[in-house]
């Protein structure tokens, strides 16, 4: 496992925090941020966006995601929808805006985002939540698109083999994450306490083989168990 893991009352204010404390800081260029989806990833983008509200400029953010399922944008399921409701539409334009999928198979729709990635000279901040199997992005146990080393293949289509997480799968690899300045986990909910101590004990567990210039988990106390030493 490697990071830096922080046990907090509340993950979405704790995300909320540390997001906005990074937006907010001067640069010369954009900012390209890759959004999650899931419960948690609402709860701290409606959040981000009710603190950032007066210290971020927004018009020089690029937002990008990490993963998403193959539907429409307007999808109850769609990550990109769940990041425009919570987020997006709070808190005024952006300096660009690129979803992971609208349309086509998953390969055509992942060589799509592999050329727009391709363009950017950083990652500066991925946000990943972690699922119940210790998939992160859609980098399932046993999947294809978990295996790739090559760090030039930065997108690539997925699904879960063992049928537990539906819909085909657009996502980053884990080279791509590796890119990023700033992976921010966040993780809340007994639910995913198993999984988490399995990945702060070592087991090869998707999310535990993420690695970037800096890896910071948000871990809340149900989540936590007594997998961390307080």
């Amino acid at each position: 496992m490697i990071g830096d893991v922080q046990v907090v009352d509340s993950v979405a204010d704790a995300f909320a925090t540390l997001v906005s404390d990074v937006l907010a800081r001067p640069r010369r260029d954009g900012f390209s941020l890759f959004l999650s989806g899931g419960s948690t990833a609402g709860e701290a983008y409606r959040r981000l966006a009710h603190r950032s509200a007066k210290t971020v400029d927004w018009a020089s953010v690029d937002a990008y995601w990490g993963d998403e399922r193959c539907v429409p944008i307007d999808h109850a399921d769609s990550n990109y929808r769940l990041a425009h409701q919570n987020l997006l539409d709070l808190v005024g334009p952006l300096r660009s805006d690129h979803p992971m999928y609208r349309s086509g198979t998953p390969a055509e729709a992942a060589a799509d985002y592999q050329h727009q990635l391709s363009e950017l000279s950083s990652f500066d901040l991925v946000h990943l939540g972690v699922g119940p199997d210790g998939h992160c992005a859609s980098l399932f146990p046993g999947s294809d698109a978990l295996e790739i080393e090559d760090p030039g293949i930065l997108v690539v289509a997925s699904r879960d083999p063992n049928a537990t997480n539906p819909y085909d799968r657009i996502t980053l690899t884990l080279p791509a994450i590796a890119r990023a300045r700033l992976v921010v986990f966040t993780v809340a909910g007994t639910s995913k306490r198993h999984a988490f101590s399995q990945i702060v004990s070592g087991d090869d567990l998707p999310a535990a083989r993420v690695s970037a210039d800096e890896v910071v988990w948000l871990v809340d106390a149900d989540a936590a168990g007594d997998s961390v030493a307080s």
